[in-house]
């Protein structure tokens, strides 16, 4: 005889999307791709590949800021027969293209300055300092305007990275400027775009591997299989543990399913609460699903 058993009433899955991460984002994104125009305008008057490179990141910002409010869009609507989680994990799909966009825009600013390396171009320092610092004003307003959201947010988070990343960049672009004006070294202007570009790749990486960790189902980090069915298996109304699964569904939201015997004289009835609030104070999984087999029962076959 088996029984099952969830740790909430209901089948809602899924983290309610806030309208007021939806906002912030919307907010910054008008900011974003209306100054991206001034800064390519203002790189490609003055020469500074530090300001086209920090205006290409903001137009790919203003890009990724748009796929996040659309995929807020699709996470609001309700789960169905066919999709019983909802569209949640649309937020996941989000903020991996977040992390590939950045990706390759440090790849792309790499490569240019690599050929400003080879040939050299004059730069005109006192234009590229004016849109720098409009730059930096546009972008620390739309950082406050994130860092205030929720952090558990995946999709917001990997839009406040790639702002941090536009901030980076106009503090890159000016500095360079800046040097540019006290030496005359036009080489700055290249060496400080790579800088930045090392600066935002380590960011873009941990987004892109927490993504693909979550789309992978892989346990969530700080948590292990093995030590969690040990862990059961200790609890005086089980006998034994085995098939622990957990996933993360969204952002901070696990998911888990088990397999229990019950010790001898143990209610059956009440095990899988037992064993749902166990998982829940050790290791603050939100939905379980926990099967009671019989026992003798629960080493047939691997039951994934």
């Amino acid at each position: 005889m088996a029984a099952q058993h969830d740790d909430e009433d209901g089948h809602d899955h899924g983290q309610t999307v806030t309208s007021d991460n939806e906002r912030r984002i919307r907010f910054v994104f008008i900011f974003t791709a209306g100054y991206a125009v001034v800064q390519a305008i203002g790189g490609w008057l003055s020469g500074s590949l530090a300001l086209i490179a920090d205006s290409g990141h903001m137009v790919s910002d203003a890009a990724a800021l748009l796929l996040a409010l659309i995929a807020y869009r699709v996470a609001r609507r309700p789960a169905d027969g066919t999709r019983t989680y909802g569209f949640h994990r649309v937020r996941v799909l989000a903020a991996l293209a977040n992390g590939a966009t950045l990706l390759l825009l440090v790849a792309w600013i790499t490569w240019e300055a690599i050929q400003r390396f080879n040939q050299p171009v004059e730069v005109l320092a006192g234009p590229m300092l004016i849109v720098a610092t409009i730059g930096l004003l546009v972008n620390l307003a739309g950082a406050w305007i994130l860092w205030s959201g929720n952090k558990g947010d995946g999709n917001l988070r990997g839009a406040l990275l790639h702002v941090i990343g536009d901030l980076l960049g106009s503090v890159g672009a000016i500095a360079a400027a800046i040097g540019i004006m006290l030496t005359g070294w036009s080489f700055l202007d290249p060496l400080l775009s790579v800088l930045v570009a090392v600066l935002v790749v380590r960011s873009a990486w941990a987004l892109v591997s927490d993504s693909i960790r979550v789309l992978l189902q892989a346990v969530p980090k700080g948590l292990d299989a093995r030590a969690a069915e040990l862990a059961l298996a200790e609890l005086d109304e089980v006998d034994e543990a085995a098939h622990f699964h957990a996933w993360t569904l969204t952002d901070d939201t696990v998911v888990a399913t088990v397999h229990v015997t019950p010790a001898t004289g143990a209610d059956t009835l009440s095990l899988p609460r037992i064993v749902a609030d166990s998982l829940k104070k050790k290791y603050d999984i939100d939905h379980v699903t926990v099967q009671v087999d019989p026992p003798g029962e629960l080493w047939r076959g691997e039951n994934l």
